[in-house]
């Protein structure tokens, strides 16, 4: 046998491993058809009365029960809360098609993500009374929808109790609470601006009722970002925790709080070795279970410990442990995705990717492997997403719905709509067509529109 034939041969092996190791990543349709049932079951669960509280996916009442029809009118806030960056709106409606929107965005410090909620809210009023002086409505009556971007528990529009903080954030004082009267609290302690009423959001919601101003047939919102999370339009008759009266909408929107399905051991079947070590090494361990699985924060991670497991069983980079592919979430989805988006047989951008993580001159086949891994992953979360919105494609039961969709992992990871799409065509059921769109700042312009939604003036006839 020549020497390149051994190298071949060695090759060939190395491929095999990776592939084995891979191969609990790759599963068939029949799986995400269980996926898809077993979502199915956690929502009636999240909906039943007796088993919500013990249900993973919540399905918490938003009392959002009108879609903005485009008779709108007036100007109308919103403050957008979900990250280290948060954003101040302002809309103004004129009863047609037409929108006008200023922004303004601000940072917030890891002391005021960590520190007593007091100091937060009181920063948030701080900004927006410098953005209403900026646009000279201080002497205005204001309406305002405020995007709290984490999990609440709502007993009205404008009533939202945090259920946990999730993210970076752990401010004192603020779990359990109303934090509608919190900023409520924090706006009167200044007492420069006067805001009439606030209606509270997540941003899953706001990106439905934003893609619902421009689809009317807007139905289900999906975000795919750092996190995930769904909401959809719900018949209120299957609400049980809804107490609507006579005069109650036959529709509400349910936020699923989705990214938390699996955390009873429903996702059992389709856990991986690396998900579950992932998750253990996780500061909210067992918990979040579907989104450690697909979201932007988590597949970096699920990438790098495969290239160990690639390492420790010697198929890639030589059996070498750097101290970066040591540490953990050090790879990213922004290197996942600079890696996919290369042309195949382009290594550049993958070579570039090795140097980062302490790996100066990686082989073609170290290139081709984590290529390869890099796709399984991404792959992976987009069929289990496209598998959970087959549930509520299903469930709305719409000859034709529009989907809005965000998040950085749907905006700008490679091929990840196509790969959603063709998943979901599969898994929903062929009477139902369906249509993902790309919704232009849901949390933001999502929250303006339900206060314009709620307290809009008439337009004159």
């Amino acid at each position: 046998m020549t020497e390149e034939d051994t190298k071949d041969k060695g090759s060939q092996v190395n491929r095999s491993v990776v592939e084995d190791i891979c191969k609990p990543f790759i599963v068939g349709d029949e799986v995400y058809r269980q996926i898809r049932d077993v979502f199915l079951n956690e929502i009636k669960k999240g909906l039943c009365k007796y088993t919500h509280e013990s249900a993973s996916v919540k399905c918490l009442l938003t009392f959002v029960e009108k879609l903005p029809n485009g008779c709108e009118r007036g100007k109308f806030l919103a403050l957008d809360v979900g990250g280290t960056n948060f954003r101040i709106l302002l809309l103004n409606l004129d009863g047609g098609e037409n929108l006008k929107i200023e922004t303004a965005s601000y940072e917030l410090t890891e002391s005021l993500m960590t520190g007593p909620g007091r100091d937060l809210f009181d920063f948030l009023a701080e900004c927006l009374s410098t953005f209403i002086h900026k646009q000279d409505l201080q002497k205005e009556e204001l309406n305002l929808g405020f995007t709290f971007a984490f999990p609440l528990k709502q007993t009205e529009l404008n009533k939202g109790v945090l259920v946990t903080w999730t993210k970076a954030f752990s401010c004192s004082g603020v779990v359990n609470h109303d934090v509608v009267d919190l900023f409520k609290e924090a706006i009167n302690r200044r007492d420069d601006i006067h805001i009439n009423n606030i209606v509270i959001l997540n941003d899953t919601t706001g990106t439905l009722i934003s893609c619902a101003w421009d689809y009317r047939e807007t139905k289900i919102a999906l975000i795919i970002g750092t996190g995930t999370n769904t909401c959809y339009l719900e018949k209120t008759k299957y609400i049980e925790l809804f107490n609507g009266g006579v005069n109650a909408s036959p529709t509400m929107i349910i936020n699923c709080e989705s990214g938390n399905f699996g955390s009873d051991g429903s996702l059992d079947f389709v856990r991986t070795p690396i998900d579950l070590i992932l998750d253990n090494n996780s500061v909210n361990a067992g918990q979040q279970i579907y989104e450690k699985m697909i979201s932007g924060m988590y597949l970096g991670e699920i990438v790098r410990l495969i290239i160990l497991e690639c390492i420790n069983a010697g198929a890639m980079l030589n059996g070498v442990h750097s101290e970066e592919i040591s540490t953990p979430m050090s790879l990213d989805i922004k290197h996942m995705s600079e890696i996919e988006a290369g042309e195949p047989g382009n290594d550049s951008a993958t070579r570039q990717i090795f140097e980062i993580m302490g790996y100066k001159r990686p082989s073609d086949e170290d290139c081709e492997h984590l290529r390869y891994i890099c796709n399984v992953v991404s792959t992976r979360s987009a069929n289990m997403a496209a598998a959970t919105l087959a549930t509520l494609v299903n469930r709305v039961g719409d000859p034709f719905v529009v989907i809005g969709v965000d998040g950085t992992v749907y905006r700008m990871y490679p091929n990840y709509p196509e790969r959603l799409r063709k998943k979901l065509k599969e898994l929903a059921r062929p009477e139902y067509q369906f249509c993902l769109k790309v919704t232009e700042d849901g949390s933001g312009r999502g929250a303006a529109l339900l206060a314009a939604t709620v307290f809009s003036k008439k337009r004159s006839p």
